[in-house]
C-alpha cells in the first residue's frame, strides 16, 4: 500500500491522492495536522531523501517562524522537521522503500502505473 503523508487541504496532496483513486491505487493519508510524524520517520526519509528537498523553504510556516534569518544547520533543520511537520515538503509519498517527495505526474506515472 501507498502512504501519503501530507494535509488534506494541500493541491500537491490532493493532486497525488486524486492520481491514485483515479488509477485505482491502494493508499492512504497520514495527515500531519490529526498524525504528527515522529523524528524516527523523518531519519528514514532522510536516508532516501536529500534534506534541502525535504525542508519546505517556501511556505507559510517557515516564513512565519522566521527560520531564514536563524540561517540554520542541517542539523537544526532536522531538529525542525521534528518540531514542526508543517515544514515538510508535501506530499511525502512511500512505496516499497523508496520515499517521493512533492507531486511529479512523469514520476508518479513512471513508477506507479508501469
Amino acid at each position: 500500500m501507498v502512504k501519503v503523508y501530507g494535509i488534506k487541504n494541500c493541491d500537491n496532496v490532493k493532486k497525488a491522492l486524486r492520481f491514485f483513486k483515479n488509477n485505482n491505487i491502494d493508499h492512504e493519508l497520514i495527515d500531519f495536522k490529526t498524525t504528527p510524524v515522529d523524528c524516527a520517520t523523518i531519519e528514514n526519509w532522510l536516508q532516501t531523501v536529500d534534506l534541502k528537498t525535504l525542508f519546505n523553504t517556501r511556505g507559510t510556516t517557515y516564513r512565519t517562524l522566521g527560520l531564514k534569518a536563524m540561517d540554520l544547520t542541517d542539523e537544526e533543520k532536522e531538529a525542525w522537521l521534528c518540531k514542526e511537520n508543517m515544514l515538510i515538503k508535501r506530499p511525502v509519498v512511500e512505496y516499497d522503500d523508496r520515499v517521493f517527495v512533492a507531486f511529479d505526474l512523469t514520476l508518479y506515472e513512471g513508477v506507479f502505473l508501469s
